[in-house]
């Protein structure tokens, strides 16, 4: 896929000032990964209106225009294969014209389970020297984190950038809170949040890895991070790493109602351990009317439960609109996809932690592990496939804001579209359909965030 270019009618090059390439931009250049970050920050001290993105096919469909304007889509028209070049610019509002030739656009991806602050991603490999276990990973990562080869600032906008490129505009990330980093980490995520925040949607959770019983001073350290200005208050295994639920969640739900903020609980816990810690959580959204208001991440227990049991879990998460967020694990952790969207049940994905400390896995491509979404659960038909490029765009979405959007079980992805009056947060892809996307994940992308254009062309490395 290519934008623009020169055009054969010289009446017409009056616009080309007005049309942009991927190949021109600055994401698509060289240099490794911190060198297209670097380009992205600047981008994103100015980034570029778009006007107008021609012969897209929104969700696969009908080759359509997109007139944007003030960060929405203004209007969707047929495309017109005849008309040779974009309106005047004064009819887009001044703005660039993207040209789609019939790429397949969907909303930029949005990553609901990250870990901003744990990344390596650009520095040399390293081999993987983790612990088994939660504390155990966790004790490895505070043996190391200090000592990487670029200081966490750096890392955390290098992760942020790449992930932009590639097509991530909304990420929920966690950023540790104990009382060996104490803000050090938070820090660092909300100063890129900063950075990037004309390219990307960016909400910070002030997450206790460590729990909060085991270490005096843990539970200060969390309140302090949420007065320093994070979003979303964190919680951990209640059960299994702090081993006293009602304390845990007395500490972690109290402070959420002083802030008035919404809660996202990391759940490792399996079977009956993690059924009872999903109905304590429950317990207290009905108690304090916290629906829509509270993120169960990971939820392995719903993949190790008899399916009555399961079942009925998830009906009362539907009830009070509990979300969930996965990372698509293999094995005993593999949550029941289909089951989980039939209840009604929100559903986001994320990318975790990235090539860190913990694993060596990732690379800061959400259509990467939206293909391991469907290469965990079994899925081979189109339209399952495509589902999980849909929990990877409007998924992800529904968890940070109960308002959006969401995924319905009974209509296929293909069966969605792009409106006027929706966000112009855009990906284009050349891809032939949702499922070829998610099968090929084409390298070459174009990333419109709020009607800027942020990223276009072959984001570079890490592939």
């Amino acid at each position: 896929m290519s934008t623009g270019g020169t055009t054969s009618d010289p009446s017409e090059q009056r616009d080309q000032s007005n049309r942009t390439a991927p190949s021109d931009h600055p994401s698509s250049r060289g240099g490794g990964p911190h060198a297209a970050a670097a380009a992205l920050a600047r981008l994103a001290e100015s980034p570029a209106r778009v006007g107008l993105v021609r012969d897209v096919r929104p969700w696969g469909g009908p080759r359509v225009d997109l007139r944007l304007q003030d960060g929405r889509v203004a209007a969707v028209v047929p495309h017109d294969p005849t008309e040779a070049a974009a309106p005047a610019a004064s009819e887009i509002d001044d703005g660039l014209v993207v040209e789609g030739h019939g790429a397949l656009c969907v909303p930029t991806l949005a990553d609901a389970h990250a870990h901003l602050d744990s990344v390596r991603l650009g520095l040399p490999f390293r081999p993987h020297t983790g612990r088994p276990g939660v504390w155990g990973m966790m004790s490895n990562d505070r043996e190391n984190w200090r000592h990487a080869e670029a200081p966490i600032r750096e890392r955390v906008e290098t992760a942020l950038g790449m992930m932009i490129a590639r097509g991530t505009t909304h990420v929920r990330t966690y950023a540790q809170v104990d009382v060996d980093a104490g803000l050090e980490r938070l820090e660092a995520v909300l100063a890129a949040r900063e950075r990037f925040a004309d390219a990307a949607d960016v909400e910070v959770v002030a997450f206790p890895q460590a729990g909060l019983l085991l270490e005096a001073g843990s539970a200060d350290v969390l309140a302090a991070a949420m007065d320093a200005g994070a979003d979303v208050v964190g919680g951990i295994d209640p059960c299994q790493l702090d081993r006293d639920p009602v304390r845990h969640l007395d500490a972690v739900f109290g402070l959420a109602e002083r802030h008035g903020a919404p809660v996202d609980v990391h759940l490792h816990e399996q079977g009956s351990l993690g059924a009872f810690s999903l109905e304590l959580i429950a317990e207290r959204v009905r108690a304090l009317g916290m629906q829509g208001r509270v993120t169960v991440a990971h939820a392995f227990a719903l993949g190790t439960l008899p399916d009555a049991r399961r079942d009925a879990l998830l009906a009362t998460l539907a009830e009070l609109d509990v979300a969930l967020t996965t990372i698509a694990p293999a094995g005993a952790g593999t949550l029941p996809l289909d089951r989980i969207l039939q209840a009604g049940v929100r559903l986001g994905l994320g990318e975790d932690g990235q090539r860190d400390y913990w694993s060596p896995y990732g690379n800061a491509d959400l259509l990467d592990r939206a293909w391991q979404l469907a290469f965990t659960q079994g899925f081979r038909a189109d339209d399952d496939v495509a589902r999980c490029l849909e929990v990877a765009a409007v998924g992800g979405r529904s968890v940070r804001d109960p308002a959006a959007p969401r995924i319905s079980a009974g209509r296929p992805a293909s069966e969605r579209t792009i409106t006027a009056g929706d966000a112009a947060d855009l990906l284009l892809v050349p891809a032939e359909t949702l499922a070829s996307a998610v099968m090929d994940r084409p390298a070459e992308r174009t990333v419109i965030h709020r009607g800027r254009l942020v990223a276009a062309g072959e984001p570079d490395a890490g592939r």
